[in-house]
């Protein structure tokens, strides 16, 4: 299966929380959409790897993903070298997606820059011909993505560009809950983490409120890129 847009996310929850109305948004024009995960999150406080493996799966019911893997990489203490990129690069080219979203480039979580710079560097490397991978015992050709874009996370980093998501905000809302074990609800009784509070809930809908802000819609989501994007014409810009 090809995809158009891989999200890649170092723990469950990262795509939901960040990207998941870019995705519900090229879903429903017909774009083919996947996440990776490259951690089950096992060392969260809150819930258990197998009960997020659940929530995962709720959530991309939700976003109505054509697919999604967890590479099960150790949460917390995976790296950005050869034998973990080896593993992305195979993901990567056996889904050839056109543009790869990924972690925010620095953020509270350590995890979440170094699976942004996995993604990247793992996305960078898949082009090459001279690396040498198989899937299922079957030599891959190589693939490179067109563009790696990274979405926004715990901290404020000012985006290069933003995308308008109007209309998608209840369903990613919905794909967010789907991790009850991780979220606030009323009924919570567990412990107190950064990212179970009422007002981080909250925070994500007044945030993609305030990018939409900008550009005169309701609600978007922010990237930063690593390369200029382009456009054809001036007025492709909103």
């Amino acid at each position: 299966m090809k995809l158009d847009i891989l999200a890649i996310g170092a723990h469950p929850d990262d795509i939901e929380l960040s990207c998941a109305g870019v995705l519900l948004k090229e879903q429903a024009a017909g774009k083919k959409t996947g996440v990776l995960d490259l951690t089950r999150g096992e060392l969260g406080s809150r819930g258990s790897a197998e009960i997020r493996d659940q929530e995962a799966a709720a959530a991309a019911k939700i976003l109505k993903l054509s697919v999604r893997e967890n590479l099960a990489f150790k949460d917390g203490f995976f790296m950005n070298d050869e034998a973990h990129q080896l593993e992305v690069i195979r993901i990567i080219r056996k889904y050839r997606p056109e543009i790869v979203l990924c972690n925010s480039i620095k953020d509270r979580h350590p995890d979440h820059a170094k699976g942004s710079e996995l993604a990247s560097v793992s996305c960078y490397l898949s082009g090459l011909q001279r690396i040498e991978t198989t899937l299922e015992g079957i030599p891959q050709e190589h693939w490179r993505p067109k563009q790696v874009y990274h979405y926004i996370q715990w901290l404020d980093i000012e985006p290069d560009f933003v995308v308008d998501i109007t209309g998608f905000i209840d369903a990613k809302m919905e794909a967010v809950h789907a991790y009850r074990t991780q979220f606030y609800h009323p009924e919570d009784k567990g412990p107190q983490t950064p990212i179970n509070s009422k007002n981080f809930l909250e925070s994500i809908k007044y945030r993609s409120a305030n990018y939409g802000r900008l550009i005169g819609t309701e609600h978007a989501e922010g990237f930063t890129a690593e390369r200029h994007p382009g456009v054809n014409s001036l007025f492709d810009l909103v």
